[in-house]
């Protein structure tokens, strides 16, 4: 069985910022993020695998066997741009994406390049309809399609 990359790491994340984000832009687009998803999750940060500031935990376990902990909510100041890990595939939220901004999205993953970019408070909306649905089913909304 595949081992778990993103796990919870003692990493401190200033120190991640200053080595890792050489954009001032976007190191405080991060540092607002932090501040934000702190208060929305009501929830330290911590640093999960090299790259991920996450905010809170749970513990999920697939029909497979594979079984993990993983943020409830996160990005990751990339290069391209910012991965906000914070999506559930619920009606509310598919109401609520056409309201965000400039994004581009994957499965579960929201991209983009500045926080300028997007509608705050619909992504406040966002991150507390994932929270919620985590605590009510325990897994990411991408597992269980």
């Amino acid at each position: 069985m595949a081992k778990t990359k993103t796990t919870y790491t003692e990493i401190d994340i200033k120190d991640f910022l200053d080595s890792y984000v050489d954009n001032e832009q976007k190191k405080a687009d991060s540092l607002q993020l932090i501040e934000l998803m702190q208060k929305w999750s009501d929830s330290e940060p911590k640093m999960w695998g090299p790259s991920i500031i996450g905010f809170g935990n749970y513990h999920y376990k697939y029909a497979s066997g594979h079984e993990g902990d993983a943020p409830v909510i996160g990005f990751s100041p990339r290069k391209a741009a910012f991965s906000l890990y914070v999506y559930s595939d619920t009606e509310k939220s598919k109401l609520l994406l056409p309201n965000l901004g400039k994004f581009k999205m994957s499965k579960a993953c929201i991209y983009i390049k500045k926080l300028s970019d997007i509608d705050v408070s619909i992504l406040k909306e966002l991150c507390m309809e994932s929270i919620q649905y985590i605590s009510e089913h325990h897994e990411c909304s991408c597992r269980a399609k």
